[in-house]
This record gives structure tokens, C-alpha cells and sequence, in this order.
């Protein structure tokens, strides 16, 4: 009875508690690490600058100065007036014609996430890329997918923000009053 006592109380059976237990706790830690890394909507955010992009064109590419390789395009701002400014939040992605407020298509069935300097969105027929190119801000919009062709709304390569474009060159629309 002596024995049994000393080998219930013996450090090696507590060893071997630790042991199960530190396995278990293991466990739990590596279990719930993951959780966290999800891609969820409702915590993903749309970067703020988004909300007012402006088209810009690449005037100059031999340029080394982004504000001066960079801006505003004339005949579609001034001529034809056919560009188109984008907006992009959590609710909708609106296409506006420049010269016309009024003038907008809206799509508001998409999904997004963010890679890197990407934040890519996806409706059943297109996915949209908007990629940082440069920290000017200077984005790059790619569409793969269906062609998306809209009335009155020439769809730019690069964009900036509304706030960042008296940055960048511009150029005078003269007589064209655009």
C-alpha cells in the first residue's frame, strides 16, 4: 500500500500530466491561429482613395519625375469628352462620365480582396485589377473578362485621386471649355 501511495506521488506520473496537458494546449493554439488570417468581407477594407479616382493618361514615359510621366488627358477631358472618373466602395462601383455628373452606370453585385498592392473585384462578368504602380498615387485598372462597353464612358488605363491630380501635368482645353 506504501508503494502505491510513493508511485501516486512519484514526479514522473506528474510529467506525464504536463506532458497531456501542454499536448492539449498545443492543440487548441494551433487550432484557432488560422481563424484570424481569413479573407473576410466584413473586416477587408477598400482603400478611402478609391472613392474619388480620376483618369490620367501616361503623357511622357521616358520621364523620371511621376507627376510629369503622368496627366491629365486632353481630348478625352477637353475634345470628346468621353472619359470616365471611378468611384469604388463597399456598396457599388460607379463608372461618371467627366464632363456630365449625371451620366453614370453602377454596378453593385461584386465581390473583392486585397493582394499586395492589388485589390482585385469580381462580378459575374469581369474582374476588375486596380493595382498601385506608383505612391503618387498612380493606379493601373485592368479588366479581364467580358468587354465592358459603356455609352459616353471611355474607361482610362491609370487613375489617381481627385485630391493628388492638381499634382500632376495638365494641360490647358483652350476654346474647347472642358
Amino acid at each position: 500500500m506504501v508503494t502505491a501511495l510513493l508511485a501516486s506521488c512519484s514526479p514522473a506520473t506528474d510529467k506525464k500530466v504536463e506532458k497531456s496537458t501542454s499536448t492539449d494546449t498545443r492543440k487548441e493554439v494551433e487550432i484557432s491561429a488560422p481563424e484570424p488570417m481569413k479573407n473576410d468581407q466584413a473586416t477587408l477594407e477598400i482603400p478611402a482613395d478609391f472613392s474619388t479616382l480620376v483618369p490620367i493618361d501616361l503623357l511622357n514615359n521616358k520621364s523620371a519625375n511621376v507627376h510629369d510621366k503622368y496627366g491629365i488627358e486632353f481630348s478625352g477631358n477637353c475634345y470628346s469628352c468621353d472619359l470616365t472618373s471611378l468611384s469604388i466602395t463597399k456598396k457599388h462601383i460607379r463608372w461618371t462620365n467627366v464632363c456630365d455628373e449625371k451620366d453614370t452606370f453602377d454596378i453593385d453585385d461584386f465581390s473583392y480582396s486585397n493582394e499586395g498592392n492589388k485589390t482585385i473585384f469580381k462580378t459575374p462578368e469581369r474582374t476588375y485589377i486596380l493595382t498601385q504602380i506608383d505612391k503618387a498615387p498612380v493606379y493601373e485598372l485592368v479588366i479581364e473578362g467580358e468587354k465592358l462597353e459603356l455609352k459616353n464612358k471611355r474607361i482610362s488605363r491609370y487613375f489617381t485621386t481627385k485630391k493628388a491630380l492638381a499634382l500632376f501635368t495638365e494641360h490647358d482645353c483652350g476654346d474647347f471649355e472642358g
